[in-house]
């Protein structure tokens, strides 16, 4: 149960941070629409946070929550707050080492992920300097989230969950001003959101620093020194640069092609937005919790424990997900109308993005997998499976991306994105199954067709009353936009919440239940 409520936890920290960042997005959509300074920005904002997804996210939370709850139950308190000093200390000595020549090669980093914007010397220059203005994000950012991974193994969930919200407060902050003083689509208003990115950052660093401390985990930064602790990192770290920030890479090589179209770069990321609310409250936040919770399990000797883990959270994934994949699937236009088209995003870019946020929805089940399975492998301190999978599945998208492209455009983007996260779940998910470390148990083989039934029905009443309502979602006042979009939410939940009550599909009264007990 309490693994449970832990999920809720981050869940909701997660949400909170998520439905911030529609706020932001919708201001950013109204703002900068889908114009060359807001492909600059979602370019320039995008370079910090794939290195991020591959250092710390991936590399090193990936690696260092196992060892440090290792190191910290095994050998004392003490020990774990002198491996997490050592992480941090060779953590931030290469971050600082990476940033100084990212900045000096800047250009040449500009052109890898965005060549078709050489075509525009105007748009390019700005993404340049917007790029050098975001990347410091990358040190303050990657030390917070090293500090949320210490957190998180000591089971101190809360936190780390909320403090991401801290940088889309800031970046709203910074958005008031934009409208305060009318800078609509200028570079001056580009460059004022990319200095919040940044500024995001410390304040999140500073945030979690105190946050260790009431934790009783004082750290403080010492001279890096090639330790027992900081090899065994790294060693580990190698082959998660690639398995845990998968994903971001895949999500790259579709900027890399989309910035071949004008205005697809925009378009893709408002789609990701959207089917990243989802994959951050159900997936991440399974996967944060579950890996401490199996690294724990398996150094006692306890399979069954883990294995039961293991297939409560697939089933608490696929009880949230397989419904969102539907309704994203099903109403994208409506979705995307009612939170983005105003301001500078117009009712083209509401048709443009709708399809390729459909496509996302296809592949959200396995972004989500992803996210469960991979723990099991981590936690067995094996990066090295993942690693290859995702190396495969990198190698699925970028043919599939290209090829897709020149057929239906960014939509084939978006679409070969979902077909590599299929093609990395399945993988994952066999090897476990043939090496006896996920075993499928009978619950979890009786609800998830009933959830996948659920879900589709659901789909076909979300269609019939998407259809109903058209004339409240097409009003020009976004009041009744908003009651419309309300009623299909309201619809959805209302049918599938049915649905998997009465067919025992998922047992929302026992998830309750852990989520509310305390103690």
């Amino acid at each position: 149960m309490s693994l449970l409520k832990n999920f809720a936890t981050v869940g909701m920290g997660t949400m909170t941070s998520r439905i911030l960042g529609f706020v932001r997005d919708m201001f950013i959509a109204a703002a900068l629409g889908s114009g060359p300074v807001a492909e600059a920005f979602f370019v320039a904002q995008r370079l910090p946070n794939l290195f991020r997804r591959l250092f710390a996210e991936g590399a090193f939370a990936s690696a260092f929550v196992p060892l440090f709850t290792k190191t910290h139950d095994g050998e004392g308190p003490e020990a774990g707050r002198l491996f997490a000093e050592e992480s941090l200390a060779a953590l931030a000595a290469m971050l600082l080492a990476f940033t100084a020549v990212s900045e000096v090669a800047m250009a040449w980093l500009t052109l890898a992920l965005a060549p078709g914007f050489a075509a525009d010397p105007d748009k390019f220059d700005l993404t340049v300097l917007l790029s050098r203005i975001a990347f410091p994000y990358l040190f303050f950012i990657s030390l917070a989230t090293l500090l949320s991974g210490a957190l998180n193994g000591l089971n101190r969930f809360a936190a780390a969950a909320f403090s991401s919200s801290l940088l889309n407060v800031v970046l709203i902050g910074a958005l008031i001003y934009v409208y305060w003083t009318g800078e609509f689509g200028s570079r001056h208003a580009g460059i004022l959101l990319t200095f919040a990115i940044t500024a995001g950052g410390i304040v999140q660093l500073v945030f979690l620093i105190f946050a260790c401390r009431y934790a009783g985990l004082r750290m403080s930064l010492r001279w890096p020194r090639w330790t027992p602790g900081v090899k065994r990192l790294t060693r580990l770290a190698g082959p998660s640069v690639i398995a845990g920030g998968i994903t971001q890479i895949n999500i790259v090589v579709g900027t890399i092609v989309a910035s071949l179209q004008a205005g697809a770069v925009s378009w893709l990321y408002y789609a990701d937005r959207l089917y990243q609310l989802p994959l951050g409250i159900v997936g991440i936040a399974v996967g944060i919790v579950l890996l401490p919770d199996l690294a724990r399990a398996l150094r006692a000797g306890r399979a069954e424990d883990a294995s039961h883990a293991q297939n409560r959270s697939m089933e608490f994934a696929a009880a949230l997900t397989l419904p969102a994949s539907v309704a994203l699937f099903v109403i994208p236009a409506a979705i995307i109308h009612v939170l983005f088209e105003r301001g500078a995003f117009t009712a083209a870019d509401t048709a443009a993005t709708a399809p390729a946020l459909a496509a996302y929805a296809v592949g959200l089940p396995a972004f989500v997998a992803i996210k469960v399975l991979q723990p099991a492998y981590f936690a067995r301190e094996d990066t090295s499976a993942p690693m290859w999978y995702g190396g495969i599945s990198m190698v699925v998208n970028v043919a599939a991306a290209f090829g897709l492209f020149f057929l239906f455009g960014h939509v084939g983007i978006a679409a070969a994105t979902s077909i590599a996260a299929w093609v990395n779940a399945v993988l994952l998910f066999w090897t476990l199954h043939r090496r006896g470390h996920f075993a499928v148990d009978a619950t979890i083989r009786r609800r998830i067709p009933l959830l996948l039934a659920g879900s589709v029905l659901m789909g076909a009443a979300l269609y019939a009353a998407d259809w109903a309502l058209a004339s409240w979602l097409a009003d020009p006042h976004l009041s009744v936009q908003v009651i419309g979009l309300a009623i299909l939410v309201f619809v959805g939940l209302m049918v599938f919440g049915l649905f998997v009550h009465f067919t025992g599909a998922a047992d929302f009264k026992r998830i309750l239940k852990a989520v509310l007990r305390r103690g």
